[in-house]
């Protein structure tokens, strides 16, 4: 079992970024995914989640409006395109997957976590 996620990298403020979480190993579509975040000495936040079928969505507020989250099942994978990027957006992004969950933002009820990839804005 393996979520494994990709598109991190340094942008500047106003920009935009599409994260990728890959999974291997289990039947994605039945698992609801999330994006979690966490910036140097501040703990895990969630972003945004999608359910098994992709029709509930979720979002922090600190992303409403900029960040939208996806699936293609085909793909085993789940997007995160991040628009409007601000320097408070600089973090590791995690994704996670729960079996039959709501894509919720318990970062402790998920059942698998990908490695992480770094997102850096620069003002």
């Amino acid at each position: 079992v393996q979520l494994v996620e990709s598109g991190g990298g340094l942008v500047r403020t106003g920009g935009s970024l599409r994260l990728s979480c890959a999974a291997s190993g289990f039947i994605y579509d039945d698992y609801s995914v999330a994006w979690f975040r966490q910036a140097p000495g501040k703990e895990y936040e969630f972003v945004a989640g999608i359910s098994p079928n992709g029709d509930s969505t979720s979002y922090a507020n600190s992303v409403k409006g900029r960040f939208t989250i996806s699936r293609d099942d085909a793909e085993n994978s789940v997007y995160l395109q991040m628009n409007s990027l601000k320097p408070e957006d600089t973090a590791v992004y995690r994704c996670a997957a729960e079996y039959f969950g709501r894509g919720g933002d318990n970062f402790g009820g998920y059942d698998y976590f990908g490695q992480g990839t770094q997102v850096t804005i620069s003002s």
